[in-house]
């Protein structure tokens, strides 16, 4: 690598040289005959040559600070390629994953099970399993002598049961497949068919109850489609590999009939849900919003190197947990004010100017992104300044303040949360911004220090909103939480075909999500949806109200055992 600084050093000496030289000349100027015109000549010269030094000295600053910002950005660039990207104060140790076995392994950590011998004096029940997987199902293989062996091998005595030993282990069995062949029966009458009074009549024919399909016409089963889904958006994993997996299971299943199967299944079955599931989200009076970027390769009117966008919606602290992503070809504003039209209350985002001025809805900012700039601001420092006191670390610390009072805050109350934020979080608010306008004066604005101070000073009213309402969040983590299994989903199938897959990909993710948030299994309740869905009336919205993630009428098996 280049290193710049050396030559920067070497300008000082260098205009200090010709500037010398300038003085020399001036001084060889007063020992000649001072003529009047002469006289005006050179102080005309004298002039021009100390305004040609006070621009190459500006032209030094210049170029100074600018190659300061440059070791900035690098050092920075260096510390999120190559360092740790947590942002906590104390750095963690770091895992090695690609060593993660050896790394994690601990031969002295106790098993989730036990081997035991029982005896009279110490009672356990059979087939009890450690506290880890107590809740699973049991199955038990009893290994006991026959009649015939139970014969005393010293004196031939009959031999008596004096205990047992019990060795529990975890089973797991692997994906099957099998076809499943619904036959339904049909029924007609043998008498209406003999009395028929013409060849016209028509004979009552009755059919047996079967339920309807998920995709009519086609071999995918409400378990298939909900497996290949759970796959690919809560798994993360791409339908080339699943293509590779099923194959290996002796099914030939083409990543093209795999896609079509998603897409059908979202229209066939996940739209009302989704719909709902904005109804309600609508309904909240406080809500969280991020966006990040999508590639989509055939849009109309767009190249595939275009960014698109999946914005994400989502509720706070109350009521059931609602996750939502909507795919746009933009990052316009028109978007989340379409997306929130009849919605009012508090929007947490990240301070993107796309949420501005959204009818009804007060802006909260998000001190996470505000705090993030310090500490940006210190690892951009060189090595020889990280272990000094700067102003950074005092601006980190305002920020390390309020995270400390909210965590102290956060199982209260939404009053009492209001009113401790006021006795305590908002004296703190008003000497930090004292502080950020005295450091702003004496920074440069471009240095990263100095991007920290400006973000804070722009940010403020926003910044300072979540005082207004016990509710709201310090941060909107919330919400980087959420959208953080769509950007590693998308680190493996890279980008989308189409926009209609893009907005299939959409409506699962935010099901998916959502019902992961309620604590339910993201395969069995999708499966039960497939189920459902094509066997009931689509605009009733009472039924749809009974398929909702936290509805007390879905079946045990979608939800989670908590142990």
């Amino acid at each position: 690598m280049v290193r710049i600084t050396p030559y920067l050093r070497a300008f000082p000496d260098f205009f200090r040289m010709k500037n010398s030289a300038i003085y020399g000349t001036l001084s060889g100027m007063d020992t000649q005959a001072k003529s009047p015109e002469k006289m005006d000549r050179q102080q005309s010269k004298i002039k021009q040559l100390e305004e040609q030094i006070q621009s190459r000295d500006q032209i030094i600053a210049e170029q100074t600070a600018k190659l300061k910002w440059y070791e900035e950005q690098l050092r920075l660039q260096r510390q999120r390629l190559f360092g740790t990207s947590s942002e906590k104060t104390a750095y963690p140790e770091q895992i090695d994953l690609f060593n993660e076995v050896e790394d994690t392994a601990d031969p002295k950590a106790a098993e989730p099970t036990v081997e035991t011998i029982t005896y009279s004096r110490k009672k356990r029940v059979p087939g009890q399993i450690a506290e880890k997987i107590e809740n699973l199902p049991v199955e038990e293989i009893d290994y006991a002598l026959s009649e015939s062996e139970r014969v005393c091998p010293c004196c031939q005595g009959e031999l008596h049961e004096m205990s047992t030993q019990v060795r529990e282990e975890l089973k797991i069995v692997p994906a099957k497949a099998s076809i499943v062949r619904h036959i339904q029966h049909i029924y007609a009458c043998r008498h209406c068919e003999k009395h028929a009074d013409d060849a016209q009549a028509k004979v009552p024919v009755i059919k047996a109850a079967m339920p309807k399909p998920l995709l009519p016409g086609s071999l995918a089963s409400a378990s298939a489609v909900a497996y290949i889904i759970d796959q690919k958006y809560t798994n993360h994993l791409p339908l080339y590999r699943q293509e590779q997996i099923l194959s290996r299971l002796d099914i030939n299943l083409s990543r093209q009939t795999m896609s079509n199967w998603i897409i059908r299944s979202v229209e066939a079955a996940l739209d009302p849900i989704y719909a709902q599931l904005h109804r309600h989200l609508l309904k909240k009076n406080v809500l969280h919003a991020d966006e990040t970027t999508l590639q989509v390769l055939r849009e109309t009117d767009r190249s595939a190197q275009s960014d698109s966008y999946m914005w994400l919606y989502r509720t706070g602290r109350d009521g059931p947990p609602i996750v939502l992503y909507d795919y746009q070809t933009t990052r316009a504003s028109k978007h989340p004010k379409q997306f929130l039209k009849g919605f009012s209350g508090y929007l947490q985002t990240d301070g993107y100017g796309g949420y501005d001025n959204l009818t009804g809805i007060t802006q909260v900012g998000c001190w996470a992104h505000a705090r993030r700039k310090f500490t940006d601001a210190l690892k951009a420092l060189p090595p020889e300044q990280k272990d000094r006191p700067v102003a950074a670390t005092q601006g980190l610390d305002y920020c390390n303040t309020l995270f400390k009072i909210e965590q102290e805050l956060k199982d209260g109350p939404p009053q009492w949360r209001y009113e401790q934020r006021l006795l305590r979080s908002k004296p703190v608010l008003d000497e930090f911004y004292n502080w950020l306008r005295r450091m702003g004066q004496q920074t440069l604005p471009k240095s990263t220090f100095g991007v920290a101070i400006k973000y804070c000073l722009n940010q403020w009213a926003s910044l300072n909103n979540f005082l207004l309402d016990g509710r709201l969040e310090l941060d909107n983590n919330r919400t980087e939480r959420s959208i953080k299994p769509f950007v590693i989903g998308r680190k493996n199938f890279l980008f989308s075909n189409t926009s209609k897959g893009a907005r299939s990909s959409a409506v699962i993710f935010s099901i998916v999500e959502t019902a992961k948030e309620n604590g339910l299994k993201p395969n069995d309740y999708l499966m039960y949806l497939f189920e459902q869905m094509p066997n009931i009336d689509r605009k009733n919205p009472d039924l749809i109200e009974r398929l909702m993630p936290w509805s007390n009428t879905l079946p045990d098996s979608c939800h989670l055992r908590q142990s």
